[in-house]
């Protein structure tokens, strides 16, 4: 048997309530395979935890989540909770940055033609991972305070060598598992000297990986054959603020937030996660869509080893959705959160009868 220790943070809002139906869904399949045992371990993290006790990462959560094989996370923050300076508390971020989970993966597949405003599109024929650059560029700066000046206020792109070598380098190792080979930079090189510096070292890496075919597009031309023709990507690399938009984009082309997974990876720790926010509109409600935790459970599975668990995850999500019909509101359907996942560990069932 292989044991586990999973840091469980289910943070705010809807974030609660995804968290809880994924960790169902999980102890469900270690039933089906026994073989796997996860420890969850809960801590406590958010604006919620900063109501209560004043700091939204307390140092003990931090420590403990170190000592975790993987950290599965619900969702964080709150609109109305912000620090002095008017930004909401992101102890996500800060995890990212203090971990040094310098690779952000946003997987985007589609899993039915009526989740996508596009016409044309089957299941599987958008299916991108976009390489996030999570410590540096524009959202490097963001702990430097307020200008000095009342007037004005300034934030700095910073992109070194060293960020730049192993997240595209990251983003080539990623390719080759994947059947079509294909990188592609999003950068802003024709106007930020630091796109153009981030374009030299991301093509000197590719020198590297002459099996796979790299291009580099402008990010707003991008952000228009993303909608245009995402068929024709693969994997993309970009940088922090970059990739926090384009993820979000294109969620929208496969059904929303709901159906999008991340992983935050580094070389000792990972954090999974959907993309969405805390979602306090709908908070308490019981109707916020499942699917892009339990994927981004998927992705833990797989980065802890356990392709077969994984694999269960992601088919019996496939399964699900071939119809169209079993889906949660966001998607036009009447599942509640709970529902789904009935629903999901029911066919996860039927794949072992």
């Amino acid at each position: 048997m292989s044991t586990y220790q999973i840091a469980f943070l289910s943070g705010d809002g809807i974030g609660k309530e995804v968290a809880e139906e994924t960790r169902r869904v999980l102890e469900y399949l270690q039933i089906l395979l026994p073989e796997i045992k996860l420890n969850f371990v809960p801590y406590p993290m958010g604006a919620g935890e900063y109501l209560k006790n004043g700091n939204p990462l307390p140092d003990s959560t931090l420590e403990g989540i170190k000592k975790a094989d993987a950290i599965l996370l619900g969702a964080m923050g709150l609109p109305e909770v912000r620090w002095s300076d008017g930004t909401e508390m992101v102890p996500q971020i800060e995890i990212r940055e203090k971990l040094d989970l310098y690779a952000g993966e946003r997987p985007l597949r589609l899993y039915h033609e009526s989740f996508t405003p596009l016409k044309g599109f089957q299941n599987g024929e958008i299916d991108l991972l976009i390489i996030r650059e999570n410590t540096e560029g524009l959202f490097w700066g963001r702990t430097a305070g307020r200008s000095e000046d009342p007037d004005s206020e300034e934030d700095i792109m910073h992109i070194s060598r060293k960020g730049a070598e192993r997240i595209s380098r990251y983003a080539f190792k990623k390719a080759i598992l994947r059947p079509a080979k294909k990188v592609c930079l999003v950068d802003k090189a024709n106007v930020l000297k630091s796109s153009a510096f981030f374009r030299e070292i991301f093509l000197e890496v590719g020198k590297q990986f002459p099996e796979i075919e790299t291009e580099c597009v402008y990010v707003d031309a991008f952000a228009l054959f993303l909608v245009q023709r995402p068929q024709t990507f693969d994997v993309i690399v970009t940088e922090n603020m970059f990739g926090d938009i384009l993820s979000d984009l294109g969620a929208g082309l496969i059904g929303g937030m709901g159906m999008a997974p991340s992983a935050d990876i580094g070389e000792q720790h990972a954090v999974f996660q959907p993309s969405h926010g805390t979602a306090p509109d709908i908070a308490g409600q019981g109707i916020a869509n499942p699917v892009a935790t339990i994927l981004s459970a998927a992705m833990m599975m797989d980065y802890l080893k356990e392709p077969r668990a994984a694999s269960l995850l992601i088919s019996s999500v496939e399964e699900i959705f071939k119809e169209g019909k079993n889906t949660t509101r966001d998607l036009g359907g009447a599942l509640s959160t709970r529902a789904f996942g009935d629903k999901l560990m029911q066919v996860m069932k039927n794949q072992f009868e």
